[in-house]
């Protein structure tokens, strides 16, 4: 027979068990992150459908649907384009729908069977729009779309189409709705499509004929040196979406603000146009922890202002109340290495020669064993480039 235990080594060892099972009860839960949705509807675009949902959101909040540009993805505007950042503030849940045509993954915004309603891409995004506000139990009077480039005159085609799904839209770098079609693409992004106001105003009306009920207030941005969307855009799609709405497309005040930029409001608000001086083509941000700042600058992502703050505050979203905030996570892991010994840690990958972090997508410089780089790891398999101090 075995001993029997001291009284205190039998005190020692429930204490033990008391600590051991208090953990397995309060593991801390995951943060929030952007997750890959499946089964939301037919799809008939194809398209992917991404969510991101701040931890501890309660039911009844808000939505935004961004639409990435052509070459990019869900991820990359995920992680650039600052909505993250006051989607965390304010609470609402960002849907990102994902373009798989190949080779640039753009947004169909110029092909007839995916820009009426009822069909092709405008579909799927209507019913990932249907699908989130059902299942995650979210305000259907207060989703808004926002998108950049290809994904800007989608934007442009969601709110002609399907109107009463959206509260506010914004259009960056975008193209007015029906622009394009039967022409070829070129005919409006290297320059303007002349028609009058009330004629663009009549493609909107005939998206969704009959129908009488509210439209979504529009904002538009444009870089007055946009070398892939010409800036005439921008007016046109102006003149569209005044006539839409019944407003005079004389400007009722006109504002400076950072980045070079000047802001003209059209009616009582419900028009915002958007010029950005010296600006090219991209989604407008400002890195920085101000107030007014967000975003990650670089491909497509330009050092201006923070659009994303502007069209929160656009969208209504900051009067709403922010979800319960998690705890503050540890500090992350950082790893110091050459660029070819991150890719055989399964950090980084290569592409062209080239290496980008896991995740962020961020360019590391050449692949080689001569480059250094910091890697902070932000998540499961992702990472972000950091200084050389962490």
């Amino acid at each position: 027979m075995f001993p029997l235990p001291s009284r205190a080594v039998v005190r020692a060892m429930t204490a033990l068990i008391l600590v051991l099972a208090v953990l397995a009860v309060a593991r801390p839960s995951r943060a929030a992150s952007l997750t890959k949705v499946t089964g939301f509807g037919s799809n008939p675009g194809p398209l992917n459908m991404w969510v991101y949902r701040p931890d501890g959101l309660p039911p009844g909040s808000p939505a935004v649907v961004a639409l990435h540009g052509c070459t990019q993805s869900a991820d990359v505007y995920y992680t650039n384009s600052g909505w993250r950042r006051f989607a965390d503030l304010y609470g609402f849940a960002l849907i990102f729908p994902e373009a798989t045509t190949p080779p640039s993954n753009c947004f169909q915004w110029f092909q007839e069977g995916d820009i009426g309603r009822g069909q092709g891409e405008a579909l799927s995004i209507a019913q990932m729009v249907t699908y989130a506000t059902s299942t995650y139990q979210l305000d259907p009077g207060r989703i808004s779309i926002t998108g950049l480039s290809a994904g800007g005159a989608m934007t442009a085609v969601m709110v002609a189409t399907y109107p009463e799904l959206f509260d506010a839209a914004s259009i960056v770098a975008g193209l007015p709705y029906r622009c394009s079609p039967p022409a070829s693409t070129s005919t409006c992004m290297n320059g303007p499509v002349t028609k009058t106001p009330q004629d663009w105003g009549a493609l909107v009306r005939g998206a969704y004929p009959g129908y009488t009920g509210p439209r979504p207030r529009v904002s538009i941005w444009h870089g007055q040196a946009d070398y892939v969307v010409n800036k005439a855009n921008g007016v046109e799609l102006r003149d569209q979406f005044t006539d839409v709405l019944g407003l005079s497309q004389a400007p009722a005040s006109t504002t400076s603000l950072p980045g070079g930029t000047t802001m003209e409001t059209y009616g009582g608000g419900e028009v915002r146009f958007y010029r950005i001086a010296g600006m090219g083509h991209g989604t407008p941000v400002d890195p920085g922890g101000a107030a007014e700042q967000c975003g990650t600058a670089g491909a497509y992502f330009l050092d201006t202002i923070c659009s994303a703050y502007y069209d929160s505050r656009f969208f209504g979203l900051d009067t709403g109340s922010p979800p319960t905030p998690t705890p503050t996570p540890s500090p992350q892991p950082c790893f110091t290495a050459t660029n070819y010994a991150h890719t055989q840690a399964g950090r980084a990958y290569q592409s062209g020669g080239y290496a980008y972090a896991n995740g962020s997508h961020q360019a590391m410089g050449l692949w080689n064993t001569f480059v250094t780089t910091t890697l902070r790891q932000t998540g499961q398999n992702s990472y972000e480039v950091v200084g050389s101090t962490c």
